[in-house]
């Protein structure tokens, strides 16, 4: 089989629909379908963009249509948390509503509750919903997850997880509480393998907020500094300091698809190694959405990028 594997969506139903159609694909039968090929996407359907259910429901319809497949993204995981009850204070829930920690967490979340009744039936649906998308798929040739491959956080959680690689409610709660091994696994395959900086160092992230830990490229084992396994915003100054060398992963062993990084809109599509490729290039603002076309070859290659940029059903390789 062979799969084109697209980024992250938040809600732009739009440049969806334009690069099914650049992909060839037609909607036949109530869903997007291709005669020889099917989709995986990365997960992040939803917050954001302006079309939120649209996308949803393209996305759930080409699922159970057996045309596509899907992982969970870290936005899926904050809405199941956002709308599950604490289980041990009263009128809390998983993902803080409260104060200026659930302001912040409700300014994120808000196309999304803005579109279904906050709370109600239909709301409930979709949170079901993405309890059912894997955290991630695993293939003998390839494997795909939002943010980070970590085997040994993936070998932490598999005993806890339902079959197909699903959370439960409960393993939501565990991997809710900050400190917990779950939340440290969960943390890690879906917004990826972080590192604290060394004290007195800093910096703002893209969205204002400031952080003391850094997210590395842990597709590549090489970098022995800070500065050189940083991943993030431009223009931050990272110490230049020996990274410890626990933090240093080993190379993924087959062909990797990730989304979540943000990546330039305006950089190069190509992967990050010869097995890793990330298919997130920031549509969210502005940028392409991006595919790649997997066709089960061992190295990666920039060729295999299919871009539509927003507004125009444009391929960028």
């Amino acid at each position: 089989m062979s799969y084109d594997i697209i980024g992250d969506i938040h809600g732009h139903a739009d440049q969806l629909i334009s690069l099914l159609q650049t992909l060839g694909y037609q909607h036949r039968g109530g869903a997007w379908r291709h005669p020889s090929r099917s989709v995986i996407f990365v997960g992040d359907f939803v917050d954001r963009g302006p079309g939120q259910l649209r996308t949803l429901e393209m996305v759930r319809d080409m699922v159970e249509a057996g045309s596509a497949r899907a992982v969970m993204g870290n936005h899926e995981f904050n809405a199941i948390a956002w709308a599950t009850p604490h289980p041990a204070q009263e009128g809390a829930y998983l993902r803080s509503r409260a104060g200026p920690v659930g302001e912040k967490n409700r300014h994120q979340h808000q196309a999304f509750l803005a579109e279904v009744a906050a709370d109600g039936a239909d709301h409930q649906r979709w949170v079901a919903w993405f309890l059912e998308l894997p955290l991630w798929i695993e293939e003998p040739e390839f494997r795909v997850v939002h943010a980070c491959w970590s085997p040994q956080h993936a070998d932490h959680l598999r005993p806890l997880l339902r079959e197909g690689e699903r959370l439960s409610v409960d393993l939501v709660q565990a991997a809710s509480q900050r400190g917990s091994p779950e939340y440290e696994a969960v943390e890690t395959l879906l917004k990826g393998a972080e590192v604290e900086l060394p004290d007195g160092h800093s910096f703002t992230d893209k969205d204002g907020h400031h952080r003391t830990a850094i997210r590395i490229r842990w597709w590549d084992p090489t970098p022995t500094t800070y500065r050189a396994a940083y991943i993030g915003p431009a223009g931050v100054d990272m110490p230049d300091l020996p990274l410890p060398t626990s933090e240093r992963r080993p190379a993924p062993d087959r062909p990797t698809f990730i989304g979540h990084y943000w990546f330039d809109p305006l950089g190069p599509l190509a992967p990050v190694t010869h097995r890793v490729a990330c298919v997130d290039f920031s549509v969210a603002k502005g940028g392409p959405l991006v595919a790649y076309r997997y066709d089960g070859e061992p190295e990666l290659s920039a060729a295999k990028f299919v871009a539509v940029d927003v507004g125009a059903e444009v391929r960028r390789t």
